[in-house]
């Protein structure tokens, strides 16, 4: 098959649009070749198993699925009952971007809660818990939490513990949606576990797509939540029956310390690119924290600089007359696509 794209086609869009590492490619390939057990019975997930327990603790279990959505929906089901509901963030990706996976596989309703800069408040958690607590409205059963969130900001480890705090002591399982999990880590300059199992979250979306995977995420849970995550896996369709190519991935990933790498350069490359963005003459409008980069722009430089290097409006309305826009490094960010965009985004302003 002939290549299909454009090999040196570079843009901000997202994380997903970068390849894989060639360290993940290489696992991929020794990972081929003869008969191995499906549907994870081979000894690539035995050994991805415990890799995992090695980050977030010797008594979790997990599980390998296909995509990030489906991660969400099967840890979020594990921590819940049919009848109960979901707390999330009001710019939550199982919110806005799972086109209601969570209420279609898993028929439970998901609540939103305000938030700044993409953080959700204990406060606006026990008020949720409380209004809840009404026969006529779905009780709360867990809180998703997303880590890094989808503005590009990460929770403290005593936000994350407080909100654990609050959260349990209400009766409600605690779950983060890490499909930007290592980049957090990273950013606060922590091992996985440290920021999550180990403050007693119930549940962990462990993303390896966005960060050097091609088709690679996990399920990590607390022991009482293993049973319902290994019965649930199958019938929400995230079963891979060559379970080894995924689980490969993922321990390409983390079984070493690539994941901090490939983390930590594309957090570097987002502080380059704000500060290229903002010597053009662009506000930056969240803290970049980890690798993504949000700032206002006259929306019709942003059009034109995004017709030469793709990224995204975020929000279209920010101010009367302007937009604000999302870019995200990658693992593969180079110095020269930061100092192309900063270039590219000079000329627009001057072009007025």
């Amino acid at each position: 098959m002939s290549t299909l794209h454009d090999p040196d086609a570079r843009g901000f869009a997202s994380d997903n649009a970068a390849g894989m590492h060639p360290d993940v490619l290489t696992a991929l390939v020794e990972a081929n070749g003869g008969h191995v057990a499906s549907y994870g019975g081979d000894p690539y997930t035995s050994a991805l198993t415990q890799s995992l327990r090695t980050h977030f603790g010797p008594r979790t279990s997990s599980a390998v699925v296909l995509t990030g959505t489906g991660a969400n929906v099967v840890a979020l089901q594990a921590l819940t009952r049919r009848w109960e509901s979901v707390l999330a963030s009001d710019q939550a990706h199982v919110l806005h971007d799972e086109a209601g996976g969570l209420e279609h596989v898993g028929g439970t309703k998901v609540i939103a809660l305000p938030t700044v800069d993409g953080l959700v408040d204990p406060a606006d958690v026990e008020r949720a818990v409380q209004a809840a607590d009404n026969p006529m409205r779905a009780p709360v059963g867990a809180l998703t939490l997303t880590q890094s969130t989808e503005l590009g900001t990460t929770y403290s480890v005593d936000q994350l513990r407080d909100l654990v705090r609050v959260s349990h002591g209400l009766g409600v399982r605690v779950h983060v949606d890490g499909a930007r999990l290592a980049n957090a880590a990273v950013s606060l300059g922590l091992g996985l576990g440290e920021f999550t199992t180990h403050l007693g979250v119930d549940a962990v979306s462990v993303g390896g797509t966005k960060n050097g995977g091609g088709v690679a995420e996990a399920v990590v849970v607390g022991e009482e939540h293993a049973e319902a995550l290994r019965r649930l896996v199958k019938p929400s369709m995230q079963q891979s029956s060559k379970t080894r190519f995924v689980s490969a991935q993922l321990l390409a990933l983390f079984g070493g310390d690539l994941w901090r790498r490939t983390a930590g350069a594309a957090n570097a490359a987002a502080r380059d690119l704000a500060g290229v963005v903002e010597a053009a003459g662009a506000k930056i409008t969240r803290p970049v924290q980890a690798n993504g980069v949000f700032a206002e722009l006259p929306p019709h430089v942003a059009a034109r600089a995004a017709a030469r290097v793709p990224f995204h409006v975020w929000d279209p309305h920010f101010s009367p007359a302007t937009v604000e826009v999302r870019l995200v490094a990658s693992f593969d960010t180079t110095a020269q696509d930061v100092a192309r965009f900063g270039a590219v985004l000079a000329e627009e302003f001057a072009r007025g």
